[in-house]
């Protein structure tokens, strides 16, 4: 599914969004949750639950965007030591509530900017429990940025499945949990880099769900 669209998701499916880091929901697929209020959205971070300032942060997104969620405490430390896939595939099963979901999103494995280890492994864990039938999901989708390897902020990818052009008011919602809720300065990469178009890979399942 190609081309630039708003309503993409069936009232009141189950959707799931599995990502590293306490504010990667919003600053990747906020947009889409918005656009979808009448969507059951589950969303889990990987990272920071002992983080003092921001895993209530998290919770309080939770709350702006109408998703229920749940933190895991994987090391996030600045040297990005890898992480075994059974290790981040071990607290994404035991995060995510245990049930079939019309749609699962997450990070690309080749991330959308160059470069955090913890979002490409975080990718590749939902993709190959996916793939094995250990997350039951229709569709999976994965985050569609790049950065022309740091040329620029990372920006929606134009050849991506599918691109979401963001109303004002939809993207002001998204850049206002950034910045009030998560606390991001205007000047800092996460405030410049909120995308107004957002974009996703798209992959449906090939085995009965």
């Amino acid at each position: 599914m190609a081309g630039k669209q708003n309503t993409v998701i069936k009232p009141k499916s189950n959707c799931a969004i599995i990502v590293a880091h306490p504010d990667d929901e919003t600053l990747w697929c906020g947009g889409i949750i918005l656009l979808h209020p009448r969507v059951l959205w589950t969303v889990i971070t990987l990272c920071r639950k002992s983080d003092p300032d921001r895993a209530p942060k998290f919770f309080n997104a939770l709350e702006k965007l109408n998703a229920k969620g749940a933190m895991g405490d994987l090391d996030d430390g600045p040297e990005q030591r890898p992480l075994s896939e059974k290790q981040v595939q071990k607290i994404i099963l035991e995060l995510l509530p245990p049930c079939r979901y019309d749609l699962i999103i997450t990070h690309s494995t080749s991330g959308e900017y160059t470069r955090h280890l913890r979002h490409e492994e975080t990718a590749q864990a939902v993709l190959n429990l996916w793939n094995s039938g250990d997350l039951q999901a229709r569709q999976l989708w994965s985050f569609a940025y790049e950065d022309g390897q740091k040329k620029y902020l990372p920006r929606a990818d134009r050849n991506a499945d599918l691109q979401i052009e963001l109303p004002y008011n939809i993207w002001r919602l998204k850049y206002k949990i950034i910045t009030e809720v998560y606390g991001f300065s205007k000047d800092s990469f996460e405030a410049k880099t909120t995308p107004k178009e957002e974009a996703f890979w798209q992959f449906k399942a090939t085995f009965e769900i």
